[in-house]
């Protein structure tokens, strides 16, 4: 444990932002699972709402620094694909 005052505070605000960043990515991941159960499940009506649920937590969550922002795009662009490919077919 620090001995510095600043330090100290550093390593709370440290904490504090590692709690908030894991809850995000709990949700994100969340969102993304649910999309991908609709696809599981092949219910048509469903998909579409749920992925743009998905790209847009994709777009804060990469707005916020919690995941890179190639990342994020990596993943719309694969959600993008398996949406297509289960509606054309």
């Amino acid at each position: 444990m620090p001995n510095i005052k600043s330090a100290i505070k550093r390593v709370k605000i440290s904490e504090a932002r590692t709690i908030r960043n894991a809850s995000a990515k709990s949700a994100l991941r969340t969102t993304i699972r649910k999309f991908e159960g609709a696809i599981v499940s092949n219910d048509v009506e469903k998909l579409l709402p749920l992925l743009r649920l998905a790209t847009r937590s994709l777009d804060k969550a990469a707005s916020k620094g919690i995941i890179h922002r190639n990342a994020a795009a990596r993943r719309k662009s694969r959600l993008m694909k398996r949406y297509n490919k289960t509606t054309t077919a």
